[in-house]
């Protein structure tokens, strides 16, 4: 039984019951695990560091063979198909042995996609995919789609597949998991920009990155949708609409074209059919221009899917958003204490800053990805009073910013970084935790450092 083709990769012929190894015992690979061991396979699950406890405990209760803190390779490499989770670089060396033994080795958003018969909506971009992907699945069960959400946010779409099966899914993919693809295929794909971002693992060349996050559509037809920003300077370069399969649906801030979505004064026009729907930007629960694009893309997708015009309305009007985006915590002494700890790139960030309105306190730092921070010395120009750097080497930052903001103070703890920014901060500021950097020199990941801010001023 052929269970998966790729147009542009070839074929994978594995069938149920065959040996499927799975290589990170995370989310990503857990799911995978749990639906390749539903569906008939032989499953190991191997992990070079330790496997958390609740991870674990799925393992052994769904009867999965496992290992953690190395890797059997002699096993390994007698493997039918491998299922790679999207933190695993394609360069480790049990990877190029695998490739080399012919070892099909894929991503688990493909694996998923083997499995199920549902409408695929994937949504991927350098920022916004998160808030899109969850405006869009509040647009789509709203309007009462049978419609699970999963990928790269909550859990992993195999799992999903596997005990929750849905009429649609709305995916999250970032391009790691688009870099393990060869046939999976979204009904409607939405990119809501291309920024520089996890250059250090595309060998620090941005058409790498770039050809990575365009394979979402790769495998569509001429009877799917592709929905993009039409401003987004990279996506216009690369995209040429004329060569490529789905039907377009761009959405633009800046220009007005005839399909798809565009912003006239305060109303938001979205066209997909004769009657467009219209919506004032005053009435979405969501702020800032960067969230009236995401509004966009979202609701581009429920017209596709015929979600009623009113219910569409209603939704982008009552969505709640992301935690650790823009997330407002608290005001102590009249000033505004803003989490933002899921800007892990300067373009998250160039939005976070580009939407205050009172001086900033800015909380910036942590593992550098190759950033470029130039393109935030007009907004810290104009916007930034202090800021309070937090991470283990901050010299960029001060390079950059040090003779542009007066005061620059360096921490390296976040109790300590809310410390000095609530001494910093004055009546009718901003204390904005906003990194531009991922999270792992100091935390565990983005919500754990956006906890630890949340929590710390609540201390205060």
């Amino acid at each position: 039984m052929v269970l998966g083709r790729g147009k542009a990769t070839g074929e994978i012929s594995v069938k149920r019951g065959g040996r499927l190894v799975v290589l990170g015992g995370g989310e990503s690979g857990t799911g995978a695990a749990v639906l390749g061991k539903k569906e008939g396979y032989e499953v190991f699950v191997s992990d070079l560091g330790p496997i958390k406890g609740a991870y674990k405990e799925v393992l052994i209760q769904t009867g999965i063979d496992w290992e953690e803190g190395g890797h059997n390779a002699a096993r390994l490499l007698k493997a039918d198909l491998c299922v790679k989770s999207p933190g695993i670089p394609d360069t480790v060396p049990l990877l190029v042995q695998m490739r080399k033994a012919g070892i099909p080795i894929i991503s688990e958003i493909e694996f998923g996609s083997w499995f199920t018969k549902a409408t695929l909506i994937a949504i991927t971009g350098s920022n916004g995919k998160t808030t899109t992907a969850m405006l869009t699945y509040h647009l789509l069960k709203a309007g009462g789609l049978d419609v699970g959400l999963g990928g790269n946010i909550g859990d992993s779409f195999a799992l999903k597949v596997a005990r929750e099966p849905r009429e649609y899914y709305v995916l999250e993919v970032s391009s790691f998991q688009l870099d393990g693809i060869r046939s999976f295929h979204p009904h409607i794909a939405v990119i809501t920009n291309i920024t520089p971002d996890h250059l250090d693992r595309y060998q620090h060349k941005m058409e790498h990155y770039i050809r990575a996050k365009l394979r979402i559509y790769e495998n569509q037809t001429p009877e799917d949708h592709f929905i993009y920003d039409l401003d987004d300077p990279v996506l216009s370069q690369w995209i040429n609409p004329g060569e490529i399969r789905p039907q377009i649906w761009p959405f633009s801030l800046e220009q007005s074209p005839s399909k798809g979505a565009c912003k006239d004064g305060n109303e938001i026009q979205i066209r997909t059919d004769n009657t467009p729907l219209k919506m004032n930007t005053d009435s979405l629960a969501l702020e800032g221009l960067h969230n009236v694009k995401n509004t966009m893309a979202a609701a581009t997708v429920a017209c596709l899917l015929g979600i009623r015009k009113e219910s569409i309305r209603q939704s982008v009007a009552n969505f709640q958003g992301v935690p650790h985006r823009l997330e407002k915590v608290l005001k102590i002494q009249h000033v505004q204490y803003i989490n933002d700890s899921k800007a892990t790139n300067v373009n998250a960030t160039f939005y976070a800053l580009d939407s205050m309105t009172s001086p900033v306190v800015w909380i910036v730092g942590g593992v550098d990805k190759g950033n470029d921070y130039r393109s935030l010395l007009p907004l810290v120009r104009e916007k930034v009073r202090a800021i309070v750097c937090l991470g283990l080497d901050n010299t960029k930052i001060l390079e950059t910013f040090g003779n542009v903001v007066d005061l620059v103070v360096e921490t390296y703890a976040m109790s300590e970084a809310v410390k000095v920014a609530y001494k910093i901060a004055e009546r009718g500021d901003a204390v904005l935790l906003s990194p531009a950097c991922a999270s792992f020199d100091l935390f565990k990941n983005y919500e754990d450092r956006g906890d630890q801010f949340k929590n710390a001023v609540k201390s205060l």
